[in-house]
């Protein structure tokens, strides 16, 4: 009861500040009077639940009446990153997505690889972190050591978990401070995020290094028309006690859009008893994860808008670590927890430029990334703290040659910076890029692109990708393609960090990573697009592949150039709506990663994944979701790599989710994850969490006078 008191007060504080925050930046808007896997998903902007009665209704988010196309929006926070090169019909009906130079392209009539995951997805299936999002996503593999709160890593197309860029409103947010320099999904909540891209293949050709496997685009809230407040409150299994709270709106030229979250989770089984010493209690993690985040944006005139988002994370997990026997050289679940905090400050600032009737757009930023990792175990004298900080600024100009014909040109210049108790060492990258979008009666699209990298301490880089789609007369079936490659450098961490207790040391020498990767494939609409199916098949090349090596006469370990990995598979869906209330969508994924060097599977690859989704809304106020999802078996390692390689076994998981609208306002709702119940570990030797009930209220769309 002690820790619910102590989160509600926590909470309590952060609503109150974001209160006091909205109320200064109205008043300022005052002075300056003179906006996945539905299958028919909303297409706004800047959305809310559900209008209010004194407004003009809308129809249900669900309804197939919303096949309209939205009309080219404003100009919004738009990321210093380059657009998104092209997305696929990942929802069964068209949709529109806005890209990050403001251009607006329905998503069956591009060639890329793409999934699209909005903000009615996320609440329909209740899924409060964005790794539980993103667990069913065709071509990723999540990994997460246990419960909430745990790291989790994602491997997009068989690549490594660093090998995805990932984008909140156009910051990359990877760590500097990680040793993979990679971004941990189990810290980022979902109630401000109002869309997810999950972009698959090598994406270097815009968004340079690190998009070897893909790029995940995230995309939060924009506040539109009366000013508004959300508000919901959940509890249930494993000591689940989660909050929200937000304020959104527009006035005049003034848009504004504010969010407070609170995740609170406690004695979540991970540690599986097998592994315990002989007398030794399993001790559940306990995870406590509070965030806040703005959007703000300001029409200063015509031709210029000044936006800023900035969201900033404060979560700690205590956690069941591992400790070291030096007699029997083996390594067991400690006896005493561990703890680790984690700070993240992600901001950008950015003024938008238009000119020539908004046919020609430029975008001038400025990104500020902070990540604050404070670890310590029993026994340690001191805490280990390591800080990531990266500076970028960026600008791009988007100029429409002519109706769907675009060229896009930008530069960046990037610092990032590793400071820990014994090593501080920074790295700068500049880059400059340029594409071309093409469309040709309807029927052919085409993307090519170009980006130069100048590392300063591994040189020019160029990349490149070309992207293509055809859609067949008569049958309107969808032939797509694309070429790309990509590079990564190698990690500050790599390069100068060493742990001497643990016998492994840094490498100076390494050399980037390089891939080459290619995909084809299909999408056939039918019965007036009700049901849609395709089929894509997808290869990566990589060379310098950076892996971990062991001396068996030193027994000391560091990184090296050895590794040259394959990556290819298929990603294959059918959805289908049966009638205007039943929507249903099935998945399947097959991965085949090898170390072509070695002549072995790749890590936590499986070979197989499929998940089937169904949406019925029996009568209006009611919706009800089930998503199956099955990840087969996969090589991994065991708890402490102790045992180097073993198939861990394939697990399938069931997951309900109910709601119903009592009013416009008011929204209750309900849950069961893993109804089964199954035991299952990945990565092996961490449990995720079994039968999980949860409940809950939600309070939208209150008019604040």
């Amino acid at each position: 009861m002690s820790r619910i008191v102590f989160a509600a007060r926590r909470f309590r504080a952060g609503v109150v500040a974001f209160v006091s925050l909205y109320s200064l930046d109205l008043s300022i808007a005052q002075a300056q009077q003179s906006a996945s896997t539905d299958l028919l998903p909303p297409v706004e902007v800047a959305p809310t639940e559900r209008a209010a009665k004194p407004r003009a209704a809308r129809p249900a988010p669900d309804q197939p009446e919303q096949r309209r196309v939205a009309r080219l929006p404003k100009p919004e926070l738009v990321p210093a990153s380059p657009p998104v090169a092209g997305v696929s019909a990942a929802n069964l009906f068209p949709t529109v997505v806005v890209s990050p130079t403001g251009v607006v392209t329905p998503t069956n009539l591009v060639a890329s690889s793409v999934t699209v995951l909005t903000a009615r997805d996320m609440e329909r299936d209740q899924r409060r972190t964005a790794s539980d999002a993103l667990s069913a996503v065709p071509g990723l593999n999540l990994v997460q050591t246990g419960g909430p709160g745990g790291q989790t890593s994602i491997f997009m197309r068989g690549t490594n978990s660093n090998h995805t860029k990932v984008l909140i409103d156009g910051i990359d947010v990877s760590d500097p401070g990680n040793p993979n320099r990679s971004f941990d999904f189990g810290q980022l909540l979902t109630s401000d995020i109002q869309q997810i891209e999950v972009l698959r293949g090598p994406q270097g050709g815009l968004y340079g290094a690190d998009a070897l496997g893909g790029v995940i685009s995230i995309v939060t809230k924009k506040g539109d028309g009366p000013a508004r407040a959300t508000g919901s409150v959940e509890g249930g299994s494993f000591g689940t006690f989660n909050q929200t709270a937000g304020l959104s709106g527009s006035q005049d030229h003034f848009n504004y859009a504010f969010n407070v979250a609170h995740f609170h989770a406690n004695d979540v089984p991970v540690t599986p008893v097998e592994l315990l010493p002989p007398g030794q209690k399993a001790i559940g993690n306990n995870y406590d994860n509070m965030t806040y985040s703005t959007k703000l944006g300001a029409e200063l005139s015509e031709n210029l808008t000044l936006n800023g988002v900035a969201r900033y994370t404060d979560a700690t997990l205590r956690f069941t670590g591992d400790t070291f026997d030096p007699v029997t050289s083996a390594s067991f679940p400690a006896a005493a927890q561990s703890t680790q905090t984690v700070h993240q400050l992600f901001t950008r600032g950015e003024a938008v430029w238009s000119a020539l009737d908004d046919r020609m757009k430029s975008y001038f930023g400025v990104n500020y990334t902070n990540h604050w990792n404070y670890n310590i175990s029993p026994g340690d004298v001191m805490a280990t703290i390591t800080t990531g900080d990266r500076v970028k600024y960026d600008w791009h100009t988007t100029t429409q040659l002519a109706p769907n014909n675009n060229v896009i040109i930008g530069a960046e210049h990037e610092t990032e910076t590793l400071q820990t108790a014994t090593v501080s060492a920074q790295n700068v990258n500049k880059a400059g890029y340029m594409e071309l979008q093409s469309q040709f009666r309807d029927r052919v699209f085409f993307t090519a692109n170009v980006r130069q990298d100048d590392n300063e301490r591994f040189g020019e880089h160029p990349t490149f990708r070309l992207a293509s789609a055809v859609i067949v007369p008569v049958t309107d079936t969808k032939f797509k393609g694309s070429y790309g490659t990509g590079f990564k450098a190698p990690t500050l961490n790599q390069l100068y960090v060493s742990f001497p207790a643990f016998f492994f040391f840094a490498n100076p020498n390494l050399r980037p990573e390089e891939s080459v990767g290619y995909d084809a494939g299909f999408e056939q609409p039918l019965f007036g697009d009700r049901v849609r199916f395709g089929s894509t098949y997808f290869r990566n090349n990589i060379t310098d592949l950076i892996q971990s090596t062991f001396d068996p006469v030193t027994f000391a370990s560091t990184n090296t150039n050895i590794g040259k990995a394959i990556t290819e598979g298929t990603e294959s869906f059918v959805a289908a709506a049966i009638t205007d209330r039943l929507r249903v969508r099935a998945d399947y994924t097959f991965t085949r990663a090898v170390d072509a060097t070695a002549g072995l599977e790749l890590l936590r690859r499986p070979k197989e994944k499929w998940s089937a989704n169904v949406i019925w809304n029996p009568i209006d106020p009611l919706t009800l979701s089930a998503t199956v999802l099955h990840v087969g078996s996969f090589v991994d390692g065991n708890r402490d790599f102790s045992i180097l390689r073993l198939l861990a076994p394939a697990y399938t998981v069931v997951n309900v989710a109910a709601e119903y609208l009592v009013t416009d306002q008011v929204k209750v709702f309900g849950r069961v994850d893993n109804l089964a119940n199954v035991h299952y570990q990945n990565p092996t030797g961490f449990l995720q969490p079994g039968l999980g009930v949860y409940g809950g209220i939600r309070l939208a769309n209150y008019d604040v006078r």
